[in-house]
């Protein structure tokens, strides 16, 4: 059976592989090799074999170099659009930073503007309560007068019926005095009281005149009072509300965080004092409870202010930087802060007033500083290269306190920062895209 299998085969085989020699020959002999069509098929199979093997590996070779070039092109064209990227970033943050300075630069002008306003204020009430005080007195004067002049008529009328009836004692003469003493002394009285009544008329109008006066410069004032009133309160309005939007915005109860800032600045004096009330007993008028409203909004600007100084509100770094990490999961783990990266050395400020509570190495850290601030708020910077505070010192927003660097666990130059608040982190990029809308 096997015999039979195998002459077909080689039957086959001879169809396309016939038997074949190759001669040798020599000077002494001729000799020959034979070669089967199982070493022919052989041969054939193993060339083949080469042959396909050599297109492949050419294929693979030159089509790995046209991938090759595309994706160092592609990664070219990825690089510039991220440089573009950067560069646009950089112009934005830059923009950001110029109009921060100048939103600063308004407020502080409009804080000068309302002291001002206010001491207008405070001044035009001193003169509006003067003038006031004056009519007083004018009317005063005016009803003095007109009872003099009243007393001057019932004089004269007296004087005059005296003179018709000859009563002379009873103007303190003599029964026996004569008719022409007696009209002459009548005749002198009636002059003095009609030029103390022309007198005592005359000033009645001159108060009358000063009364109107007064009164004209009350209305004008009042205009006054109500131009800068309403000046003062739309001053309080655009300056407070986006202060009040910020921290709300950041996850702070401005209620609460008033509170904590009024209880350390307690103190009362000055030009800001609210206006006291009437000794009398009286009512305030309208003007002093505006006055008064606008004294409390006043206030609670400071306030604001104050609680902005001292709250996480600023960016760590001023130099050019880019984001690197942001807050949240990042490789199946938690990255409670944000990552910026800029050359190494590049200075790191803090970002509110507060004390530091750790100025050295903690473990993945590497250098850190940790400042606390004041409603329950903690910031800390990491991988610093040179760590510039101690323990203990305060530190005000601005002020420098380390340089950046690659320490602890880090992959490269940059700073990480965190914002903690009652000892939980929260994302910094909250506190610091807050703050775009006022500084």
């Amino acid at each position: 059976m096997r015999t039979r299998l195998a002459i077909k085969l080689h039957a086959l085989l001879e169809r396309y592989f016939p038997e074949r020699r190759v001669f040798l020959r020599s000077d002494t002999d001729t000799r020959f090799i034979r070669l089967r069509p199982a070493t022919q098929l052989i041969a054939f199979s193993g060339a083949s074999a080469i042959v396909a093997w050599a297109i492949i590996a050419t294929s693979i070779l030159v089509m790995d170099s046209i991938g090759a070039g595309n994706f160092r092109e592609q990664a070219k064209r990825d690089q510039r659009t991220y440089e573009n990227r950067l560069n646009s970033l950089s112009s934005e943050r830059d923009m950001r930073a110029a109009e921060a300075m100048a939103a600063q630069e308004r407020f502080s002008f409009a804080l000068e503007q309302i002291s001002a306003m206010q001491s207008e204020l405070l001044a035009s009430e001193t003169r509006r309560r003067e003038l006031e005080t004056g009519i007083e007195v004018i009317q005063s004067t005016l009803r003095r007068t007109m009872s003099e002049r009243d007393a001057a008529r019932d004089k004269a009328q007296q004087l005059t019926l005296a003179m018709a009836d000859g009563e002379t004692s009873a103007l303190g003469q003599p029964q026996d005095a004569s008719p022409d003493a007696t009209l002459d002394f009548l005749t002198a009285a009636l002059s003095d009281a009609a030029q103390e009544r022309d007198t005592t008329i005359a000033n009645a109008q001159e108060a009358l005149l000063q009364a109107d006066e007064m009164a004209h410069q009350l209305r004008l004032l009042k205009d006054q009072n109500d131009q800068i009133f309403s000046q003062l309160e739309d001053a309080m309005a655009i300056s407070v509300e986006p202060l009040d939007k910020m921290f709300r915005a950041a996850g702070l109860s401005t209620d609460s965080l008033l509170d904590a800032v009024r209880r350390g600045y307690s103190g009362q004096g000055g030009p800001i004092t609210p206006l006291s009330f009437s000794t009398k007993g009286e009512a305030p008028s309208p003007d002093t409870e505006r006055a008064n409203r606008i004294l409390n909004r006043l206030d609670e600007l400071n306030l604001y202010r104050i609680a902005a100084q001292k709250a996480p509100f600023a960016l760590p770094v001023r130099n050019a930087f880019r984001y690197t990490s942001g807050y949240g999961m990042r490789w199946g783990r938690m990255h409670r802060g944000t990552d910026f990266a800029a050359p190494h050395g590049t200075p790191i400020y803090a970002t509110a007033d507060g004390v530091v509570t750790h100025a050295g190495w903690l473990s993945g850290y590497g250098r850190l500083v940790k400042i606390k601030h004041p409603f329950g708020i903690e910031t800390r910077y990491a991988h610093q290269s040179r760590i510039r505070v101690k323990v203990g010192q305060r530190v005000s927003r601005g002020e420098r306190i380390g340089d950046m660097g690659n320490s602890g666990r880090s992959t490269g130059t940059h700073l990480h920062y965190e914002i903690r608040v009652g000892g939980k982190s929260v994302n910094p990029m909250t506190y610091i895209k807050a703050a775009n809308n006022v500084f």
